[in-house]
């Protein structure tokens, strides 16, 4: 039963994290992080590595997402069901945000979408940083079931 709470609680976390890209996008443009567009792009890269057909823009983006939602979710989902869920949560979440930031340039990725303003880089460390709270709180919630 543990490892459903924390696949619940990951999923939890990865589904708030993205709900939160993807608003945040929609409505500030000019300096939301495009962690979607690194996805994309990212999966472009894997594709060509391995001669594969490349997807149309719409497939390509619901590729990443499902992707997105698959990868976080299962991240998030490290925060466990004991006592220090909530904790572990925000320590993923900062690490992830970080890596947000920092890692795309070296992978080839580009720096833009998480790295275009402070602002940019800030949203992209906090809304980690609620994908991993949400997940330590629904762990938590679950562990007093």
């Amino acid at each position: 039963m543990k490892p459903l709470r924390s696949l619940a609680a990951g999923f939890a976390g990865a589904l708030a994290l993205t709900a939160l890209h993807e608003t945040v996008r929609r409505l500030r443009p000019d300096d939301a992080p495009r962690m979607d567009v690194l996805g994309m792009r990212g999966l472009r890269k894997l594709l060509r590595k391995a001669n594969a057909p490349q997807p149309d823009d719409d497939t390509l983006f619901d590729i990443t997402m499902a992707g997105d939602v698959l990868s976080n979710g299962l991240y998030y989902s490290l925060v466990g069901s004991g006592r220090h869920a909530l904790r572990r949560g925000l320590l993923l979440g900062v690490a992830a945000g970080a890596g947000g930031v920092l890692l795309p340039g070296p992978l080839g990725l580009g720096e833009a979408p998480s790295n275009r303003t402070p602002q940019t880089q800030a949203m992209t460390v906090a809304w980690y940083t609620v994908g991993g709270l949400v997940a330590g709180a629904v762990a938590r919630a679950l562990r007093k079931r």
